[in-house]
């Protein structure tokens, strides 16, 4: 019994974007899951430069408030 995957690509190098704006909420939510984690690299498909540049661009939108660090409500 042979599996056959999907082949993985870079979505950056696909859409042709150099870098990663850490403003461009919209792209940045594609590579978060819903608690707020970012998705691995090797789930992705993106290279390792793109990958680096993604992680820094969630990080500074968190920290500004433009992404939330988890999208987990307490209800209480």
């Amino acid at each position: 019994m042979t599996f056959t995957t999907k082949k993985k690509y870079c979505y950056f190098k696909e859409n042709g974007i150099t870098f990663v704006d850490y403003k461009d909420v919209k792209l940045l939510r594609r590579f978060v899951t819903e608690q707020g984690k970012i998705i691995p690299r090797r789930v992705t498909g993106s290279s390792a430069k793109m990958h680096r540049q993604l992680v820094r661009a969630i990080k500074q939108s968190r920290n500004i408030a433009l992404m939330p660090f988890t999208n987990i409500s307490v209800d209480g």
